[in-house]
């Protein structure tokens, strides 16, 4: 299939803020198609299937805002939803707003490419489609291209090699099965409970550990429920006015101005809150290393007190970087899945792999022979979604060149050399560091802002000026470096990829601050954008 006349919008990507992007070119009067790879509407939950996924922002907020209706029918049956949940919500969105009609899956873009000349994009799929649009949304996602680990032997591997972003959707029988797994990032935290529920033998081959939080997950009562449905007009306002798009505040008082007591008392408090809320319980957590350090030293008791092996415990904390510098995991029983007698660790800072062999896993000092190996080894974030595709700008401009040296954005919304193109929820946004689903709408409404207002003044492109997006990227890295963040080698600054430019990625100011910038460059009349037609 190939578009004969232009559409007014093209969408890559048909998660939250794709099928949002999708709903908004309908509701302004725009022609929109939708490009998804999947075979239906999902995104990172579509594609993400591995025992134990979890969003790690409560279920009644990493949920849609734009219309009280769709608050009001839908029900969560749990504090942090599991992906069949939130794929179900997706899929009902879709399917209530008439969206899957307006999508073609199964249909990978791998390039783009605008004629300045008629003032279009023109964007091709991998089995050959051509869709030709004067508007051209990425919402290609932030944790979406995968990271396939460049271990020697890999392919030599004769048993069941799986990856958790890419989880068989028919599921996977581990029972009676020797099981190895790769990665100790979210995805393993998450999953190596269950893993090791269900297979005969579990060893961990971890390179970085993780702080991880627990859940506390439970059902969520009627009563709660009802309640979130009445207060969700203040609960939202909160969360828009917030640093991380959540309702959620800081500790009252600062660190400073209180006893031994009250900061034990509030580090519990945000610890039995469950997950990433734990990094955020004093507002300058991230910035003064006392502060960290104390965080640091309770959770790391935390952990110590549920793994029966002070060995084992030893292997499992980090020192190698402040608490939530990598993202903090949130787990149900991770550490203590320690404790069972079928689960083995392997320090591969200690003991290295040598290589993937036809059996197993072969390191300097042991050999494991496995029938299944797990690969949960992350993704290539932020960047990866936009360089692995072919996009030219009219002047020559090449993303992935472009991108070479660190993503360069304004706003993270928009990229010199390549005029009516927009990003959305990646980097030089808060995207990553706050909830995606607010910062998906938000974006997208700013973007139909600035569609609509070309529209009105007769503007037929609009793209980043360099010397804004120039600003813009190195503020982001300015401020990230007069935090603790930089200490980490994290997926945030692309330490993760072999070969990557280390730079910072989001927006780290917080969520109500970047939609403030936002609104101050559209208050200007859309400043640092270049205006054209």
């Amino acid at each position: 299939m190939t578009t004969n006349a232009p559409l007014d919008v093209l969408v890559i990507g048909a998660g939250f803020a794709g099928l949002y992007a999708a709903h908004q070119a309908v509701e302004h009067g725009h022609t929109v198609l939708g490009l998804e790879a999947g075979d239906g509407p999902g995104g990172t939950w579509y594609w993400n299937r591995y025992p134990g996924a979890r969003c790690d922002v409560e279920s009644l907020d990493y949920s849609y805002s734009f219309d009280p209706e769709l608050q009001e029918e839908w029900r969560w049956s749990e504090r942090y939803a599991t992906q069949p949940e939130i794929l179900a919500y997706v899929e009902h969105v879709a399917d209530r707003y008439g969206l899957r009609d307006r999508f073609r899956f199964e249909q990978r873009v791998v390039a783009a490419t605008f004629d300045e000349e008629r003032v279009l994009w023109t964007v091709r799929t991998e089995s050959g489609e051509e869709h030709v649009a004067r508007w051209l949304i990425c919402a290609t996602g932030s944790l979406s291209a995968v990271n396939r680990p460049n271990i020697p032997g890999l392919d030599d591997f004769e048993g069941d090699l799986l990856m958790t972003s890419q989880w068989p959707r028919e599921g996977y029988d581990l029972t009676g099965k020797r099981v190895g797994i790769i990665g100790t990032g979210s995805s393993g935290v998450q999953s190596v409970p269950l893993l090791a529920r269900d297979a005969a033998s579990l060893t961990v081959f971890q390179r970085s550990p993780n702080y991880s939080v627990p859940a506390f997950n439970r059902p969520l009562t009627e009563e709660e429920q009802a309640e979130a449905r009445r207060t969700y007009p203040q609960r939202r306002a909160a969360s828009f006015a917030s640093g991380g798009g959540s309702p959620y505040l800081a500790w009252p008082r600062e660190f400073a101005d209180i006893d031994e007591a009250e900061r034990t008392e509030a580090f519990e408090d945000r610890w039995r809150a469950g997950g990433v809320l734990f990094g955020k319980t004093f507002s300058n957590q991230y910035v003064d290393a006392e502060v960290n350090d104390a965080a640091r030293e309770f959770a790391v008791a935390k952990i110590r007190s549920v793994i029966e092996d002070p060995e084992v415990a030893e292997n499992l904390i980090p020192t190698d970087h402040p608490i939530g510098t990598k993202r903090i995991c949130t787990d149900s029983g991770y550490f203590e899945t320690f404790n069972r007698d079928n689960v083995e660790l392997v320090n591969l800072r200690r003991d290295p792999i040598e290589t993937i062999t036809s059996w197993g896993v072969k390191t300097e000092q042991g050999a494991y022979e496995l029938d299944v190996l797990v690969l949960a080894t992350g993704f290539d974030a932020m960047t990866g979604a936009m360089t692995r595709m072919d996009i030219r700008g009219p002047r020559g401009d090449v993303m992935a060149e472009t991108w070479s040296e660190g993503p360069l954005t304004h706003l993270g919304l928009s990229v010199p050399g390549f005029p009516n193109l927009f990003t959305l929820n990646g980097p030089g946004s808060a995207s990553v560091l706050a909830n995606m689903v607010l910062t998906a709408e938000h974006q997208v409404d700013w973007v139909y802002d600035l569609i609509q207002h070309c529209e009105e003044e007769g503007f037929t492109t609009v793209e980043a000026r360099a010397d804004a997006a120039r600003a813009w990227t190195e503020h982001i890295d300015e401020t990230a470096r007069g935090t603790l963040f930089y200490q980490a080698n994290s997926w945030y600054l692309g330490s993760n990829i072999e070969g990557k430019k280390r730079t910072f990625m989001p927006f780290i100011g917080g969520f109500a601050t970047y939609i403030e910038r936002c609104e101050q460059a559209k208050e200007l009349g859309y400043a640092g954008f270049v205006l054209g037609s």
